[in-house]
């Protein structure tokens, strides 16, 4: 049996965050969720990487199995950076390649701003490196609704939690991604209602204060500064983060490489893993494997 371990760290502000780490091979591979996942989008990736690689896996605070901390407010792209390196210490791996998808992009840069010591290589994928908001479906106007959701959300807390939990696990709410957000011929429909079933479960209130670090979040003064191997996944067909966005970061982050995801959306890693395995394998092997033996 491939080795396969779990278990919570606890931090000093009291927020217990759930880990695992699968595999045993070099270099560790460490995998950064979006905003309001639970590790759901990274299964098919994981099972082509892990024959090779040691993976960690975690959940953010307020997020899948972690706890939010006594102070509930003390979460954010910031604080899922800093949790990041206090797994990193508890596991025992000095240094990883980190991996992130939609908000685990942001999540990505910040832990190399803050932990460049820790970053071996950065691939972001279908991300954004900063105030989402302003670009979701290339339409800025999500951001000045943004105010008066969470305005709406704090008026009538249980009438939100009550309609999320409706919604969210609905054929209504499956039925509109499939059309409208995903390559509905490439989805599985069981590799994608996990996000919707934890979506239902998660305090709306967590969700909201997430969404707002990340909105108010920017890495574009950092990216000039990046000095790891980074490979940018792109998908022609993702609305949530246009795919300018990721031409834009490779333009700026330093030596970087680029994948463009034909016909993929911003569920590129469900729709298109094993294209996806492939391309960061030879990365590693290209850019990583000369830099280590040095």
């Amino acid at each position: 049996m491939r080795y396969y371990t779990e278990d919570y760290l606890r931090t000093e502000d009291g927020a217990e965050i759930w880990h695992a780490v699968l595999g045993e091979g070099e270099p560790a591979l460490v995998m950064c969720d979006g905003l309001g996942c639970a590790g759901f989008a990274w299964k098919h990736l994981i099972r082509h990487l892990v024959p090779q690689h040691r993976i960690l896996r975690f959940n953010y605070r307020g997020h899948g199995r972690s706890g939010l901390a006594t102070e509930p407010e003390r979460t954010g792209i910031g604080y899922f950076a800093d949790d990041l390196a206090r797994l990193l210490e508890a596991t025992k791996i000095r240094q990883a390649v980190i991996l992130g998808h939609s908000m685990g992009v942001q999540v990505a840069f910040e832990f190399h701003r803050r932990h460049p010591e820790r970053c071996l290589a950065l691939v972001p994928i279908c991300g954004s490196y900063g105030n989402p908001l302003d670009t979701v479906h290339d339409n800025p106007g999500m951001k000045a609704l943004f105010p008066f959701l969470v305005a709406a959300v704090e008026k009538a807390p249980r009438l939100s939690r009550g309609l999320t939990k409706a919604i969210m696990p609905s054929e209504l709410a499956y039925q509109f991604a499939r059309f409208t957000e995903i390559n509905r011929h490439l989805v599985r429909r069981e590799d994608f209602e996990p996000y919707f079933t934890h979506l239902a479960q998660m305090d709306v209130g967590v969700f909201l204060r997430t969404l707002e670090s990340a909105a108010n979040h920017t890495a574009w003064d950092h990216l000039g500064k990046v000095d790891v191997p980074t490979l940018i996944v792109a998908a022609d067909h993702d609305r949530f983060t246009p795919m300018w966005l990721s031409e834009r970061m490779h333009h700026a982050v330093p030596d970087s490489e680029m994948l463009v995801v034909r016909s993929g959306t911003h569920t590129a890693i469900i729709e298109m893993p094993e294209l996806i395995a492939l391309r960061i394998e030879r990365f590693l092997k290209e850019r990583l494997a000369p830099r280590q033996a040095a």
